[in-house]
């Protein structure tokens, strides 16, 4: 009898360290980086986003220890952001060239790569939303414009006038950029620092040890011509993988889409053995850094570690890990550490 108890009480611990594996949850979010400089911000308003910021994380880490999926997650906790006219996304998306909005968001899962876009909408109300209805009830990837609006329809989505994204800052920020652009003689480009980036972006570990990301964003200042940035791009704005990691991105898209970033940085982690701190950093502040290209990400590998790299002046991010330790972030330092066991 003493072989198959072994047996059964070996049985039992694996089982028992298989159920354990995953219990830990974590979470990371962005608000898109750029030109944040402390001296600029009033300390109203750094309180506004930092309450914006810590009601988002909390509320999905609160989520993700109920239970719920990280693609569940990802898309409330995006909208979250979505819905606040403090970020470039939904609600206080900036304005294009011709006084619009044009707005992308993708999510994807790492369990199943399986992964949904939307580009260039007008009047979805949850671009996030889309993206994800993209992924689970269409056979395609991306979706743009009229055709991605037509789908959300479709699929009972609620849509909105493009007015509904207007903002008066945004609006005087476009006007800034025009003036500058004429003074120039350019038609397109020429934006300066947060003008060219600015998205908001969540990344996951559920408890079934499942990596999800997403990003969502109004995209550039000014922009013309239907252009595009990474924010839409599975492996430039977004990308997750259980074997490595999931990234989600913010900053100058054209850069990001030319040198892969998020499938890069994942990359790295799989093949290279690398820590996901190391990847992130190497990329972002190395390969990104010494071609232009500007902007940050957030990324969590698969046992729940959590990096923020940057090179701008500041991003707005906060994480939560597995360990419960909440860290809130606009400039280069901390803002506020404490753990959520204690809120």
């Amino acid at each position: 009898m003493l072989k198959p108890l072994r047996r059964l009480g070996l049985t039992l611990a694996l089982c028992t360290i298989t159920a354990s594996a995953f219990a830990d949850v974590a979470i990371v979010v962005h608000g898109g980086a750029g030109t944040i400089l402390k001296k600029d911000m009033t300390a109203e308003k750094e309180a506004q986003y930092v309450a914006k910021l810590k009601e988002a994380i909390t509320s999905g880490h609160a989520a993700l220890k109920a239970g719920k999926s990280g693609e569940e997650v990802v898309v409330s906790t995006i909208q979250t952001l979505e819905a606040s006219p403090l970020f470039n996304a939904g609600v206080g998306a900036v304005y294009t060239y011709d006084e619009e909005h044009e707005l992308d968001a993708s999510i994807m899962h790492g369990a199943t790569r399986k992964a949904g876009a939307v580009a260039g909408v007008k009047t979805i109300k949850s671009p996030i939303a889309a993206a994800q209805a993209v992924m689970n009830k269409s056979e395609h990837v991306m979706l743009s414009g009229q055709g991605a609006e037509t789908f959300a329809q479709e699929q009972g989505l609620e849509m909105v006038e493009n007015s509904y994204f207007d903002t008066s800052h945004r609006l005087e920020a476009l006007k800034k950029a025009k003036v500058r652009m004429k003074a120039a003689g350019k038609k397109s480009g020429g934006q300066k620092g947060a003008e060219k980036m600015g998205t908001v972006g969540v990344v996951v570990m559920d408890s079934k040890g499942n990596i999800v990301a997403g990003t969502s964003t109004g995209g550039m200042t000014a922009k013309r011509y239907g252009r595009i940035g990474d924010s839409p791009v599975i492996g430039a704005g977004t990308f997750a993988d259980n074997d490595s990691c999931g990234v989600s991105a913010t900053g100058h898209g054209e850069f990001f889409i030319r040198y892969n970033v998020a499938a890069d940085i994942c990359a790295r982690v799989r093949y290279h053995g690398v820590s996901v701190t190391r990847a992130a950093d190497t990329v972002i502040n190395d390969v990104l850094k010494e071609a232009g290209g500007t902007g940050g990400v957030i990324a969590i590998d698969r046992q729940g570690h959590i990096a923020m790299p940057f090179n701008t002046a500041g991003m707005y991010r906060a994480s939560i890990d597995a360990d419960g330790t909440l860290n809130i972030g606009i400039y280069k330092d901390m803002l506020e550490t404490s753990s959520v066991a204690s809120e």
